[in-house]
């Protein structure tokens, strides 16, 4: 028993010594106090350190979490059969031993019986009733731990999930300057046109990556984006074909999961104008499909392990379905599941604590993008604007992206810093509290 329960047993053989002692003891004298005072510590603490003792050894043995219907059965039966033995032993020794008003043999007599089984009774009601304050007890210790062991599920998850996430903003820039690379050197004028396009393309990653979902028809929509891009690059080389159902428009898909699948097709495969690469997006049975014809490439550059593995792992910390792949002599075609609802994250957290927190996570979530946003500006531009000087000086066609890129990142700094959220929260509480000032001071 810890040091509390004995604290209370002090406190309970003082309140009985004193209530015993006032209003059931006809002379009130020194030596009859403390015989009230020595019967009540032995009721207390025989009664109350059996009963912990009981207690504490089923909850080692079997834990009301673990053995619950065994556990309760224990309890009652141990219960009953310990009081038994603890009341008739504390009756006895304050009949017989200290009071001396019965002897041994009265004691075990009819006389004494229904005094024993009244005590015995009690003694029971308060022992059910401890038992059962520690089955509550331990019910919301064990409730407490399956919520902090969620906790740290769900925290690893999302981790785990944010991981992966990442890895898509890195892998996108570098293919993407990579195929600009390879433009300049093959058509110049192509390069304005695919680092034009470029950078609306950029803006969505940076504007979707962070999401868990997004809606079919957005994901479509930057696909036909990213495949014009694929077009300027491999021109006739490549053909792209779009059938999906416009009722499964509305529905989600992983974010750029389409983009990652065409880079896989386009990575993996030769494509010529003679023997072009087609490739189909359509859906099929709750599936987003990717088809393409198999003309694997002979020697293949080593892969960095991102996309497909990536989308695999994505879906599997959202949902059961799983993505399937199907290989033949002729295609090569992957299907990612289009889920119908978003996955609702939040719905544990629901007091102000968590609210807060959430919105401090949203916060410095919005921070990152727009510095994820800035940084990439200043990082791509410089290279844009060397490149144009050394290969077409006397065209210079870094001003396009410099100036549509700098007046979304300036948008997005207005959005964060200046209109945002957070600004029409301040704005909100300023106008409640001038409105709540107003009515105090009417009030006076």
């Amino acid at each position: 028993m810890k040091r509390k329960g004995f604290i209370i047993l002090l406190w309970v053989t003082l309140g009985t010594a004193l209530f015993f002692f006032l209003f059931f003891t006809k002379e009130k004298s020194f030596h009859n106090f403390l015989i009230t005072l020595l019967i009540s510590t032995m009721y207390s603490f025989i009664l109350g350190l059996g009963n912990a003792f009981i207690n504490d050894f089923l909850n080692k043995k079997f834990p009301w979490s673990e053995t619950t219907g065994m556990r309760t059965v224990l309890s009652v039966v141990s219960i009953i059969i310990g009081n038994f033995i603890l009341v008739y032993f504390c009756n006895y020794i304050s009949y017989v031993e200290i009071q001396k008003v019965a002897t041994a043999e009265v004691f075990f007599s009819k006389e004494y019986t229904t005094r024993n089984w009244f005590m015995i009774n009690i003694a029971l009601l308060i022992s059910a009733f401890l038992h059962a304050k520690g089955f509550m007890e331990e019910l919301k210790k064990t409730s407490r731990k399956e919520v902090v062991e969620q906790k740290l599920i769900a925290k690893s998850a999302n981790a785990q999930f944010e991981s992966l996430k990442n890895q898509l903003d890195p892998h996108f820039l570098f293919n993407s300057l990579n195929v600009l690379s390879s433009l300049i050197d093959e058509n110049p004028i192509q390069a304005q046109k695919f680092t034009a396009s470029m950078s609306k393309i950029y803006r969505y990653v940076l504007e979707q990556k962070d999401k868990e979902l997004v809606t079919v028809e957005n994901e479509i929509e930057f696909a036909k984006t990213y495949c014009d891009l694929l077009k300027t690059r491999f021109e006739d080389s490549v053909d792209f074909t779009f059938e999906v159902k416009k009722e499964d428009y509305r529905r989600y898909v992983v974010p750029l999961s389409l983009q990652l699948l065409l880079e896989n097709c386009i990575k993996h495969n030769f494509a010529t104008s003679s023997r072009p690469l087609v490739i189909k997006i359509f859906s099929d049975n709750d599936t987003l499909c990717i088809e393409n014809n198999l003309q694997a490439r002979e020697q293949m550059k080593e892969s960095a392990g991102i996309g497909l593995a990536n989308i695999v792992q994505r879906y599997a910390l959202l949902t059961k379905k799983n993505v399937f792949i199907e290989k033949s002599e002729d295609y090569f075609k992957v299907k990612v599941p289009i889920l119908s609802d978003k996955p609702n994250s939040n719905s544990v957290k629901t007091d102000n604590e968590n609210g807060s927190y959430e919105k401090a996570r949203k916060r410095v979530k919005e921070l990152k993008s727009f510095y994820a946003n800035l940084i990439c500006y200043f990082t791509v531009i410089p290279f844009l604007i060397v490149i144009n000087l050394m290969t077409s000086p006397q065209n210079l066609w870094f001003y396009f992206p410099m100036l549509g890129w700098g007046i979304g990142v300036a948008s997005h700094a207005f959005q964060i810093f200046g209109v945002g959220e957070s600004w029409k929260e301040k704005k909100i509480r300023e106008i409640m509290d001038k409105q709540k000032n107003r009515n105090n001071g009417n009030l006076r």
